[in-house]
C-alpha cells in the first residue's frame, strides 16, 4: 500500500504558478498511474491530470490544457504538477492518487489518495 502526501499549495495572484508535488511513502511510486484532481468548495472532485508509471503517457483536462504540466521522477519517488497562468477558477484543493487505471480520468479508478493541498488563486 502507498502513502500520498501532496505539498507545494498556497496563495497566488491570477497570471502567477505554483508547482504541486506528490511524495510517496510505503511502496514506489513507480509501480502506479498517478493522477491530480481538484475539488472546489461546493462542487464535485474533477480531474486535472493524469500520468501513466511509466510517464509515457499523459492526459488532462480541457480547462488545464496549456497551462499545466504533469511529470514524474522516479527516482525521488515523486509527482509534481506544474501550474501556470493560474486563474481565479483554479481556486481548491488538488489531490494526487495512485493506482493502476493507466491515464484514468475517473476518480473510482485510483484507490489511493493524499490528503490535499489548497490552492487559492486572487484576482
Amino acid at each position: 500500500q502507498v502513502q500520498l502526501v501532496e505539498s507545494g499549495g498556497g496563495l497566488v495572484q491570477a497570471g502567477g504558478s505554483l508547482t504541486l508535488s506528490c511524495a510517496a511513502s510505503g511502496r514506489t511510486l513507480s509501480r502506479y498511474d498517478v493522477g491530480w484532481f481538484r475539488q472546489a468548495p461546493g462542487k464535485e472532485r474533477e480531474f486535472v491530470a493524469a500520468i501513466t508509471r511509466t510517464g509515457g503517457r499523459t492526459l488532462y483536462a480541457d480547462s488545464v490544457k496549456g497551462r499545466f504540466s504533469i511529470a514524474r521522477d522516479n527516482a525521488k519517488n515523486t509527482v509534481s504538477l506544474q501550474m501556470t497562468s493560474l486563474q481565479p477558477e483554479d481556486t481548491a484543493s488538488y489531490y494526487c492518487a495512485a493506482d493502476f487505471p493507466g491515464a484514468s480520468t475517473l476518480t473510482r479508478d485510483y484507490a489511493y489518495w493524499g490528503q490535499g493541498t489548497q490552492v487559492i488563486v486572487s484576482s
